[in-house]
């Protein structure tokens, strides 16, 4: 299921963000950033934290919008 959703990604990214222009206020891209958490953290938490950021990414501060470098942050060893 984790790649099935990666694919769906992929499409997004390369065949339908380049004919709507490159908007993602953060670096890396939200798309990058919801692939890289499925691959760290596993379909459910990847998914709630790609969904999370992909809710952020507009301009409006005071609605929680955000900018700027974020990328993920890595598994904790213990």
């Amino acid at each position: 299921m984790k790649y099935i959703l990666i694919y769906i990604i992929k499409i997004y990214k390369y065949l339908i963000s380049p004919l709507i222009g490159n908007n993602c206020r953060y670096l890396p891209t939200c798309s990058d950033y919801f692939i890289d958490c499925l691959n760290e953290f596993g379909l459910i938490k990847g998914s709630y934290m790609g969904t999370k950021r992909l809710l952020s990414c507009h301009p409006i501060k005071f609605l929680g919008g955000g900018e700027g470098y974020d990328p993920i942050e890595k598994k904790k060893v213990k």
